[in-house]
């Protein structure tokens, strides 16, 4: 019997502990609960701009490659490798001694068939007043005249030598054809250099103004001849490593067709870049500035989450109680999002700590710079 009564003491303990309630579990955050603290933003209403964006590259507008148009010696190099450069600033200097001479023997030419043909010229009129009393024949008159057309014409060959010597001349002196800078030496001062080498001597490079080219889908192509039938497009330009503007343009070049294997269309911006944060060859993010949509309601994008019903919103209202609402959302652009609907201008929404919270529920706003912390001591994205 004590055996079987014990039996019992067990079965009626556990009937006991099975039949009492537990304690609901916490299934999230509370109202009535102590106060949450959350970073809080403004609904604002401003225009915002429909970018397009896109990795551009970065080209000169003008590559000029330097080559010698006359042999010689190369008594000269007027800069350094790699250094700014003026248009006309001296670049180098072939010996000249050579096509100098040339040109002087030109000029000498040229002055001895001068005196030539006007003795030709008073030759041929002599005989023309002779002709005319009869003192010479026709024949000799002809001679005469002939004579004298012969000189003019040799003065004419004489002054196209004469021009061409004094080019070659010039070209022995080579200047900077363009604003830009000079690229690496190909030659040193005493090289003999030759005429049209295949290799230039050095490059120069046009960096102000400069290029930018990228690609836009061909959706946009409508969009972007209305745009710039209108106004001139801004482009901007951003480091891609750290996001910093290097730089505004404004769109200056649509390709005349589309490319049929990407379904793009080739764009160019034109940028002052007088700084020279632009440089060719490297590529950049490029932000085309193709609209603007005007006074829309935009929130911090952190402010949007996603529920059951779509997109939300914390919104807190005058005695730091939040309501929870559903809201329709437009373009997201930078760090902002476009409210189409439930959400008014000037209305104060939660940027970080939405996880603790629940419709109804008190908060102690903070400023979006400081963090809101979550449980644990670590703060609680949105």
């Amino acid at each position: 019997m004590p055996l079987f009564t014990n039996r019992l003491l067990v079965l009626w303990a556990f009937a006991l502990l099975t039949a009492c309630p537990k304690k609901p579990e916490s299934a999230g955050p509370q109202k009535g609960g102590a106060p949450v603290p959350v970073n809080v933003g403004e609904a604002v209403k401003k225009d915002v701009p429909l970018d397009l964006r896109a990795i551009g590259n970065v080209e000169s507008i003008a590559t000029v490659e330097i080559k010698a148009q006359v042999a010689g010696e190369l008594i000269e190099v007027g800069f350094q490798e790699g250094q700014d450069v003026k248009k006309g600033d001296l670049l180098f200097s072939i010996q000249p001694k050579l096509y100098a001479t040339q040109l002087a023997q030109a000029d000498a030419n040229l002055a001895r068939d001068r005196a030539a043909a006007a003795n030709a010229l008073r030759e041929a009129n002599r005989n023309a007043e002779l002709a005319a009393k009869g003192a010479v024949s026709k024949e000799v008159l002809d001679q005469s005249i002939a004579a004298s057309d012969s000189a003019a014409a040799t003065i004419q060959a004489d002054e196209a030598l004469r021009e061409i010597a004094r080019v070659r001349l010039s070209f022995a002196t080579i200047r900077s054809p363009i604003d830009g800078r000079t690229g690496a030496l190909a030659v040193q001062r005493g090289n003999i250099i030759k005429d049209l080498a295949d290799t230039p001597m050095t490059t120069v490079k046009q960096l102000a103004p400069i290029y930018v080219t990228f690609a836009v889908p061909e959706s946009y192509l409508t969009a972007i001849r209305r745009g710039l039938a209108e106004r001139l497009l801004p482009v901007t330009t951003l480091d891609p490593q750290t996001g910093k503007p290097l730089g505004t343009g404004q769109l200056t070049f649509v390709a005349n067709s589309v490319d049929m294997t990407t379904g793009t269309i080739t764009l160019k911006g034109t940028f002052p870049n007088d700084d020279r944060a632009l440089w060719p060859g490297a590529f950049v993010d490029v932000i085309l500035q193709l609209d603007t949509e005007p006074g829309v309601t935009v929130v911090p994008a952190s402010a949007v989450t996603i529920g059951q019903r779509g997109p939300q919103i914390f919104v807190v209202k005058g005695d730091n109680i939040v309501d929870l609402r559903t809201v329709t959302t437009g373009r997201t652009v930078g760090q902002e999002t476009i409210i189409k609907d439930g959400i008014q201008p000037g209305e104060r929404v939660v940027t970080n700590g939405q996880l603790r919270l629940s419709p109804g529920a008190k908060v102690v706003p903070k400023p979006a710079a400081e963090a809101a912390p979550a449980p644990g001591g670590k703060s609680s994205g949105a």
